[in-house]
């Protein structure tokens, strides 16, 4: 499927009528580009093309070749008001989570409009210390891998710290190994995605008019 310059691939649970929790994935630089295969190589879209039942709507999008995610935030906030308006999703129970780049694209998205989200799990990426003060009122469970080598540590211990700092409760995974693979074991513990699942936006200042 498309919505503006961002094709995509969707997943629906079967059966019932009752509006849903949408996930929308971010998936990482190696599978950028115009193939949508490749977005099913990992995480939410690889569980579904093996056949698993994901008790929500999960949206994936493809990231263009030589692009990262924060070059297609306003696509990004206009998918979600797409699939909001269009399909039957609890618009108070949308959640973000993404792996490398696509877990920086998390951390940058959920700052540019916190208020979007009931949850966000950003996995191995960078965020940005300096965002902070915009991240403490919404739910995050962060994972990374201390022996990453391709996205340090730093990159989530710093803005974990920063947030706590700033009076925020945020949720951590740090494993000492695995390289930077932390995807896989987070995506497999069905624990992530109850998690995910049992937030629902806060009646709070949303952000949404944020620059």
């Amino acid at each position: 499927m498309r919505s503006d310059d961002l094709a995509y691939l969707l997943h629906r649970p079967d059966g019932g009528s009752e509006p849903l929790p949408l996930v929308i994935f971010l998936h990482g630089a190696g599978e950028r580009g115009d193939d949508l295969e490749l977005v099913a190589v990992h995480g939410p879209p690889r569980q579904v093309s093996q056949g698993q039942e994901l008790p929500f709507v999960m949206a994936a999008p493809q990231c263009p070749a030589d692009t990262r995610w924060e070059d297609h935030q306003e696509s990004l906030f206009g998918l979600i008001d797409e699939l909001v308006a269009t399909l039957p999703i609890d618009p108070d129970r949308v959640c973000l989570t993404g792996l490398s780049m696509g877990g920086s694209g998390t951390w940058s998205l959920a700052a540019r409009q916190p208020g979007r989200f009931a949850a966000i799990a950003p996995i191995c990426g960078r965020g940005d210390p300096a965002t902070a003060d915009r991240l403490t009122g919404l739910p995050i469970w962060a994972f990374h891998n201390t022996d990453d080598p391709i996205v340090p540590i730093a990159g989530t211990t710093g803005i974990v710290e920063a947030i706590e700092a700033a009076g925020g409760d945020i949720r951590a995974t740090i494993n000492p190994v695995g390289g930077h693979d932390a995807w896989t074991a987070a995506y497999d513990d069905r624990s992530l995605y109850d998690w995910l699942l049992d937030h629902r936006r806060a009646a709070v200042d949303d952000g949404i008019n944020a620059g």
